[in-house]
């Protein structure tokens, strides 16, 4: 009896798994999702932000930028012709986020690109991650791509005890990847027990060896403003990351917040990053590039 409950208790966790991965319909499919995401447009929000960092919070802004792009599954680069590539063409939802914030006399400057197949049915694993962090120290870039079952990551650095390296990560759910999958499909978001590998942009301000850790993960309804909360907390430190965002399509992040211990030494403490949707356009960016589409980043609130 007891072998039998535990084979049931397995299949029906299987079975959850399924159901939550498939809940949704392919969203290139969709009409809705045609209209939004290949209008030719790309979404661009700005969030206002309060960076921890140095044992402090600093003001700054975020930004998010998503645009579907035609994808080189075999090279990993944006595909110049994807007519002339079709058999290695991957429709991908990009992500562009990029934070800027002040600390004292020098300013961090922070962008990550990550690349996320459409169809995740066909692809199933973000493809691309690209991380780099500038300051008066200096650069840092991090790249992590997809071979088979590894992330093959390379990591260029100017501190001695961090760069450079180039190994391999078992493939596994980036934590990076989340704000594309909920854009994609909220509810093929994993939940429970998970292993995940820590956002690029967290284990370079905290220093940290990248590598997966495991968290527990929850996703649940906000009925009073209809939205949606996702919640990680991970195993390994007292770190959160909660993201709020609109229930639905086409599923716009409300906001985040990142809990944990900024500072070194005597000046480390638990402290909140937060990040708060302040204005969001669809637009062409790529074609205002002119000192006439200046005003534009007035109208966004970006310095």
């Amino acid at each position: 009896m007891k072998y039998k409950s535990l084979i049931i208790t397995l299949i029906l966790t299987m079975s959850v798994s399924i159901i939550q991965a498939f809940a949704a319909p392919d969203p290139q499919n969709t009409e809705e999702f045609k209209k939004y995401w290949y209008s030719g447009n790309a979404e661009i929000t700005t969030y206002k932000l309060e960076q921890a960092r140095y044992g402090e919070v600093h003001k700054g802004y975020a930004v998010l930028i998503f645009v579907t792009e035609d994808f080189s599954k075999n090279k990993q680069v944006k595909l110049d012709n994807p007519s002339a590539n079709k058999d290695d063409a991957v429709k991908v939802l990009k992500l562009n986020l990029i934070k800027k914030f002040n600390t004292g006399i020098y300013r961090y400057s922070i962008m990550e690109s990550v690349f996320t197949p459409v169809n995740a049915k066909n692809n199933p694993n973000t493809l691309k991650l690209t991380s780099s962090s500038q300051e008066w120290c200096g650069n840092v870039f991090t790249q992590l791509n997809l071979d088979d079952n590894n992330y093959n990551l390379e990591l260029f650095s100017y501190f001695e005890s961090e760069g450079d390296k180039k190994y391999q990560i078992e493939k596994t759910f980036l934590e990076d990847e989340i704000f594309t999958r909920i854009r994609l499909n909220p509810l093929g978001l994993p939940t429970g027990n998970i292993s995940i590998l820590p956002s690029l942009i967290v284990s370079r301000l905290k220093h940290q060896e990248i590598n997966p850790v495991k968290a527990f993960a929850t996703l649940k309804e906000i009925p009073e403003t209809n939205e949606m909360n996702y919640l990680l907390k991970f195993s390994d430190t007292e770190r959160k990351l909660s993201i709020t965002f609109e229930k639905n399509f086409p599923y716009e992040i409300v906001s985040w917040e990142e809990t944990y211990n900024s500072g070194f030494g005597k000046n480390s403490k638990e402290l909140v990053t937060r990040a708060v949707r302040d204005k969001s356009v669809m637009l062409d960016y790529w074609n205002k590039n002119s000192t006439f589409d200046e005003v534009l980043r007035e109208k966004m609130g970006i310095e």
